[in-house]
């Protein structure tokens, strides 16, 4: 009887344990799953968790060369914390092709909505008293200027992708290098400009290429 008790008494417990668990960082940890270029032959696959890191790193450029350079006042510490969480929906929807996902307005539309509950879904595993210090980044602004950058920053990191597969020497990407090219340029966003005339040589080059500048 006693170990009948006991063993009730551990397993409501642990079920108690299971309801009280704060899931986001688990669902974002599985970042690390998800596979972006999921319709391209890649030389390396990438996956979202690197992705967001990558466009962390961009925003963080972009913004400060707004702000240091042609006198800009957007808020880069908003603006990269958009980028970390910028793709927490992915987690449950995937990485949805680029020409699938805005095939059409009702297919984007549609797209839209089930990243936003997604996202919602995610947000409520916190808890209720970190709550409102994370998920503003999580449902950014989007007419924001910081958002507009972190949107310019994942384009940049795209492209450096086809960079480094075009460097592997697969010309699957060179379709898309053109394309992602065009649209970073049509911005017209003074600070990508001065992106790509300051760093994107860069990573053009090999390890020992660099380390002989």
């Amino acid at each position: 009887m006693e170990n009948k008790n006991t063993n009730e008494t551990m397993k409501k417990e642990t079920g108690e344990t299971k309801k009280k668990s704060c899931d986001f960082y688990a669902y974002l940890d599985r970042m690390k799953f998800i596979r972006r270029w999921q319709l391209m032959r890649c030389t390396r696959d990438e996956n979202i968790m690197e992705h967001s890191e990558s466009v962390a790193l961009f925003t963080h450029a972009l913004a400060a060369i707004r702000n240091r350079v042609f006198g800009g006042n957007v808020d880069e510490g908003k603006a990269v914390l958009y980028a970390v969480y910028h793709e927490t929906a992915e987690v449950m929807t995937g990485d949805l092709p680029t020409p699938v996902k805005y095939y059409n307005r009702g297919i984007h539309g549609a797209y839209k909505d089930l990243e936003k509950l997604a996202c919602e879904k995610i947000v409520d595993t916190l808890p209720a008293e970190v709550k409102d210090g994370i998920a503003p980044y999580v449902f950014a602004d989007e007419d924001s200027e910081e958002y507009k950058i972190v949107k310019a920053a994942d384009r940049l990191s795209a492209y450096v992708k086809c960079l480094e597969e075009l460097r592997g020497g697969n010309s699957e990407f060179l379709k898309a290098k053109s394309s992602i090219e065009a649209d970073l340029h049509a911005r017209n966003m003074p600070e990508v400009e001065y992106f790509f005339e300051k760093f994107v040589p860069g990573f053009e080059l090999t390890l020992d290429e660099l380390e002989s500048l």
